[in-house]
This record gives C-alpha cells, structure tokens and sequence, in this order.
C-alpha cells in the first residue's frame, strides 16, 4: 500500500496539467502552488487540502514502514539506482522523507555530521532504527565524519553506538563524545585535547619576601616544603587570570599579572596527558594571608633568600633553574612574555598572545 501511494504521489507532484501532462521540476509543495496561468492547474482550496492530507498520509506510513524495519535492512537504501524508473523515484522519496527519521544533525566544516543532542530519539528501539538509517543515508550522500553527543540521561544509547562502529573520544560530567569514521581511508577527525595547562604564581613583596604554601594533600617528597601556589587553569580561563585566581584561592592574596617567566612541558604526567605549567610573576597588592583550609596546609611570607635555600629547591635542577629565572627577572636583566589582545582574520576571533615588548635594562647583567 505505502508503495502504491508513494507511487500516486510522486507522479502528482510531478505532473502540470497545463503543459500537456509533461513532467515539471519541484517538488509536492510546488504542485499545490503552481503559479502557472491553466486553469486546469488552478487546484481548489479543497483540493489542495485533500492533496495536502494525502501526502501526509503518505509520509506518515513511510516512516512506520521504516521504523518497523530491520535496521540491517535500512541499509538497501544506499544502494537505490541513482537514475531512472522507479529506482529513481525512490531515491527522490528517499531524499524527501529523510527528515522524518535521520537524527537530526548540521554539516561540520570537513565534510562530516554533529548529530543535535538535544533532538534524539526517546527509546532505544528508536535510537538503534534511527543511527542505522542515518548512517546508510550519510554515507550515501558522501559524509566523512560523524560525532555523536549522548547526554547522560542517553547513557542507555551508548552500548548501541559501539555496536554501530561509534567510538569513544572524550567525557565530560554531563555527556559521552563519540565519533564514526565513514570513508575506508585514514580517519582524519581530530583527536581528543592532549594536555593540561597548569600555572604557578611566583609572588614577591617589596620586602623581597616571597608568597609560598605547604599543601595539605601531596606526596612524600614535599613533606615539609613549602612551594609556589600552583593549579590548574579552568575551561576558557587565561593563563594571567588562571594564576592571580589560583593565588587569591589559595592564599587569600590580590596580584596584579606581570608576565610568565618561563613554562615548562611534560608528558605523561596525569592519564598519559601532556602538562604545560606556566610560571608567572605576580605583584601583590594585599598582604593579608587567608588559607583555603580544604587544600592547604599554611601558607606565609619567606624570604626569597630561604626560600631557595631549600634542600627541595637545591637539589632539583629544573626548579634551581626556575629561580634562577625569577631572580634574574627582579634584577631586570630578564624580560618575561605579556599577554597582548589579538584578532586574527584566520577565525575572526580574539585571542591573547604572549610575547616580549621589552628589552633587559641592564647591559651589565650576568647569570646567577
């Protein structure tokens, strides 16, 4: 019967009286407003709605036709003739009836699909009927990449997607990101972020005393010292906010940015990710100390001249060499990077960049 009707239907659209009966480009939606001058092509207001409801009766049994198939045999539709007889009305019906059952989703820029997460289907019954066709159509129609976002409330979904081909690409609190790769050549979706950013405040008085901490959770090798405020930076946070942030949290302390002195890269440090940490001089413009009691253990002014006196500091040559920068700084014979407001006609948006403006003051200066 769904046959039968699509049948009629395709061939009513496609038919203009006034031209003899010959075929007329558009679709349905053209038909019911032709804007040629026949009278024979005049269809009535009750004509129209009549046709209307047939169509949409049509597409109505179409979709449970499809809904109650065998994923696996959804997968044909690729497959219909790209021209001529009735594979090809198939194929236009194909095309029109899409919207009815493929996840809705928008082109990417590569060529690929972000299905919406917010329009999946209810059931999983739905879910695994509806990746399986949209799938098929996706590749018949030349997309490469596919990513899938699955809510936590969809959790149920994801067993379903794996079967699929779907794989894992990375989680946050609230959803899973999966992807699918069409094309049988390399996968060229981008990977999940690789590293971390962390930054750690070097705050100096006027008294050449400096702000440190001792952390109330940390391994054995810090028991007892007392280290920079450090932490990490926060989605869509710079780094020269990142760091005063973490400093006021920590201590209780207001800074004003002066530059990063220096950053250090890791790998394999949390999760086999990568690690940035950025070291930044900051200018304290309070003093008073107010720990975060659920972090850390104390906090207080030392001066800079115990500070690195410290076995911890002596002994470690990445650390002995960060301080060795810093002071270097405060002499003014080191001149750090500053962060700098910058729109790039690449992306049209605004990013910072770091770079140095300055040169050292002093000629005379010589390493440490």
């Amino acid at each position: 019967m769904e046959s039968s009707l699509l049948d009629t239907a395709a061939a009513a659209a496609s038919l203009c009286p006034a031209a003899g009966g010959r075929r007329r480009a558009g679709t349905t939606a053209g038909f019911l407003s032709c804007s040629c001058s026949s009278r024979d092509c005049r269809v009535s207001a009750s004509y129209s709605h009549s046709i209307s409801r047939m169509l949409s009766g049509v597409r109505s049994a179409a979709r449970r036709k499809l809904f109650r198939a065998d994923p696996a045999d959804l997968l044909g539709v690729a497959n219909w003739p790209e021209a001529g007889g009735a594979g090809h009305q198939q194929q236009h019906w194909w095309a029109a009836l899409e919207h009815n059952f493929v996840l809705e989703s928008t082109d990417d820029e590569y060529g690929g699909v972000v299905v919406d997460a917010d329009r999946l289907p209810d059931d999983k019954a739905a879910f695994a009927r509806s990746l399986a066709a949209s799938l098929s159509y996706w590749k018949s129609v030349g997309k490469k990449g596919v990513w899938l976002k699955l809510p936590v409330d969809r959790a149920e979904f994801v067993p379903l997607a794996v079967k699929e081909g779907f794989k894992y690409h990375h989680a946050e609190e609230s959803y899973l990101m999966m992807t699918y790769w069409i094309p049988d050549e390399p996968n060229m979706l981008p990977a999940n972020a690789s590293h971390q950013v962390g930054v750690g405040g070097f705050v100096i008085n006027d008294q050449m005393e400096v702000l440190v901490v001792q952390e109330k959770y940390c391994g054995s090798s810090l028991d007892g010292v007392w280290k920079l405020p450090t932490g990490f930076i926060l989605a869509s946070e710079e780094i020269y906010t990142g760091a005063s942030r973490e400093v006021k949290e920590e201590t209780g302390v207001d800074t004003e940015f002066v530059d990063v002195v220096a950053f250090r890269h890791a790998h394999n440090v949390a999760f086999q990710k990568s690690d940035l940490f950025f070291i930044c001089m900051l200018r304290p413009v309070s003093s008073e100390i107010k720990i975060d009691e659920t972090e850390i253990q104390a906090a207080k002014w030392m001066p800079l001249e115990e500070f690195v006196k410290q076995p911890f500091i002596r002994e470690d040559h990445m650390f002995q060499k960060i301080m060795d920068i810093c002071i270097q700084r405060l002499r003014k014979c080191y001149c750090g990077l500053t962060p700098h407001h910058v729109v790039s006609r690449f992306d049209d948006r605004t990013s910072t960049l770091y770079y140095n403006v300055a040169e050292p003051e002093d000629v005379n200066c010589s390493a440490t």
